[in-house]
């Protein structure tokens, strides 16, 4: 009895080790999106008020977590039932992704102006706080939901050949890693200004060395804000532009000698547009009608 007992806990062991070690190459294999998905929601839960960075970066957070819980299933079935949806989902969230990207180069790159319409609607939304978060906070939960799949198809492209049982276990270990991972850190990043006011009043003069790197943290803020949201749009088109080329036969072998990167930006970038001209003419004829 107590034998079995022991081998049942030796079979045990032997499954975490073998999780562990095919939990560490998914990881490796996830960390480019793992940092373009860094850079985009560290933009996203920027721009609230100090009071609500926190309880807003915590509903996204399960947001997150739900996006999750909802993706892993349904991949693991489709994997096994159904792979050709799969291909199908992401290359229809690279096209949500390389909006988003193209629709922001394309505003800075025209220099978009506001309108007096929009003016007011600004000043409208200032009354309407509460609304205009939870605006925020569903696009950037949608958002991680479109990054949230790429990671963990690549992840299960890793174990595919495995049990399903190390599928699960692999796969939601790199899942729960890439949450607390990402959004910990985002969580450093927004309170920048917090932590540098706490040393700046951590000691009385003005001359400390926890005053210089309070100063320091204090205004470092706005410019890794703005170049999160550089990043962040760079990241969107080089997503999306990744899904196109790696899942499109005709795109895959276009242009093979051109470096990889500039490859999946361009692509990105020129299905975005193609989408936001769309949505544009779109958008009128909704008008019209």
């Amino acid at each position: 009895m107590a034998s079995g007992f022991f081998a049942v806990l030796d079979d045990i062991a032997t499954l975490m080790d073998d999780v562990a070690s095919m939990s560490k190459i998914a990881t490796k294999k996830t960390a480019g999106i793992l940092g373009d998905d860094l850079a985009v929601n560290a933009e996203k839960a920027t721009g609230f008020m100090a009071s609500r960075e926190l309880p807003v970066l915590w509903a996204i957070i399960k947001g997150s977590f739900l996006n999750k819980l909802i993706i892993l299933p349904i991949a693991f079935l489709l994997s096994a039932f159904l792979p050709v949806a799969i291909t199908i989902i992401l290359i229809l969230g690279g096209i949500y992704l390389a909006y988003e990207g193209a629709e922001k180069v394309i505003e800075f790159a025209l220099g978009h102006k506001k309108q007096a319409g929009d003016i007011r609607k600004e000043v409208a939304s200032e009354n309407d706080l509460p609304g205009l978060e939870k605006k925020k906070i569903k696009q950037a939960i949608f958002t991680d939901f479109i990054l949230s799949i790429e990671i963990v198809i690549i992840a299960l492209s890793t174990v595919v050949n495995e049990s399903l049982t190390n599928q699960i276990l692999v796969v939601s270990t790199v899942a729960v890693i890439a949450t607390i991972g990402v959004y910990g850190i985002v969580a450093l990043i927004v309170r920048m200004d917090d932590y540098g006011r706490r040393l700046i009043n951590w000691q009385d003069g003005n001359d400390g060395l926890s005053d210089k790197v309070g100063r320091f943290l204090v205004n470092a803020l706005p410019w890794v804000i703005k170049i999160l949201s550089v990043v962040g749009t760079l990241a969107l088109l080089l997503v999306s532009g990744g899904i196109f080329n790696h899942n499109v036969e005709f795109l895959h072998h276009l242009i093979p000698d051109m470096p990889s990167l500039l490859k999946d930006f361009l692509t990105g970038f020129v299905v975005g547009s193609v989408a936001v001209l769309l949505m544009g003419i779109v958008k009128k004829l909704f008008k019209k009608a």
